[in-house]
């Protein structure tokens, strides 16, 4: 079994973030990610780590980073450790599976996140209003529905412990400038179409995602992580069943125990019962399988 790593311990290099889940250390020319088993929910990490998370997230996002490498350029330079700087040899045992070599970017100021279906927030908002994130949308749709065509939900990027807030395309024009955001916009909604019509063929449902997105020299490239069960909601295909909230691959399975709670989504996190620590990693492995082929 891989050992549970909460946090990375990396003496003589240059910690440079430590966030909700991955450690960042600048390594020169280029970042080291180390993808550890913390979890967070409603932006608060929990106390527990989820054992293999690190792992999944990390030989996914190298799936789909690989995978779309012609549709944008994106930040991976090294995931093996064998390929990795002499620096990072005596770290080989924490580092193995877990992290990727990548090349720096300007991360540009908002999260691009794309919805194809009808779920948590966007579902509440729209029981409300008729809209999500001020987007107009057919009257009649229910809870997991399929949305007449994909739309772009860009957000505010939250520091750790704060929420994240929904803006819209205007206000992302206004941080970013209007050639970045329409590209950001274009490259978001294109990784989706695919990954959303490839993971159909595996059984999944890519109900939404997010991208964060950067600049080198001046262009765009893909960052942070890529279609993983953190960044996206994954509905698994054979039991989906609109008009209600649906079965996930996910960490809504997360969220949806901590909604059970008395708890105001503020730290301190709650404790994690065993059993949903177990559950929620079996969701992660599963989602590993279904897309990559691999196992632990």
């Amino acid at each position: 079994m891989m050992p549970l790593l909460l946090q990375s311990e990396l003496p003589g290099l240059n910690l440079v973030n430590r966030g909700k889940v991955r450690d960042i250390y600048d390594l020169g020319e280029s970042l080291l990610i180390v993808t550890t088993d913390r979890i967070s929910a409603f932006d608060v990490v929990m106390n527990e780590g989820i054992p293999y998370k690190g792992f999944v997230l990390t030989q996914i996002s190298r799936f789909w980073f690989e995978h779309m490498a012609d549709i944008i350029p994106n930040h991976l330079l090294a995931t093996e450790t064998d390929d990795f700087p002499a620096v990072l040899q005596p770290y080989r045992e924490q580092l193995a599976g877990r992290s990727m070599v990548v090349r720096k970017a300007r991360p540009l100021p908002i999260e691009c996140i794309v919805r194809g279906y009808l779920a948590g927030s966007g579902w509440k908002e729209y029981r409300a209003q008729g809209t999500v994130c001020g987007i107009p949308l057919p009257a009649g749709l229910r809870d997991g529905d399929r949305l007449p065509e994909a739309i772009f939900t860009p957000s505010t990027k939250a520091e750790l412990g704060a929420h994240d807030e929904n803006i819209s395309f205007a206000q992302a024009v206004g941080l970013c400038g209007e050639e970045v955001a329409g590209q950001a916009r274009d490259a978001a909604l294109k990784i989706y179409d695919l990954g959303r019509r490839e993971l159909e063929a595996k059984g999944i449902i890519l109900a939404d995602t997010k991208f964060e997105f950067g600049l080198v020299d001046g262009k765009l490239i893909w960052i942070d992580e890529a279609l993983t069960p953190d960044s996206s909601r994954f509905w698994p295909r054979d039991q989906y069943c609109p008009g209600a909230a649906q079965p996930s691959f996910d960490k809504q399975f997360l969220r949806d125990y901590l909604e059970t709670l008395d708890w105001n989504k503020q730290p301190p996190a709650p404790r994690l019962p065993e059993e949903i620590v177990r559950k929620t990693s079996e969701k992660y492995l599963e989602a590993l399988k279904r897309i990559t082929g691999r196992e632990v």
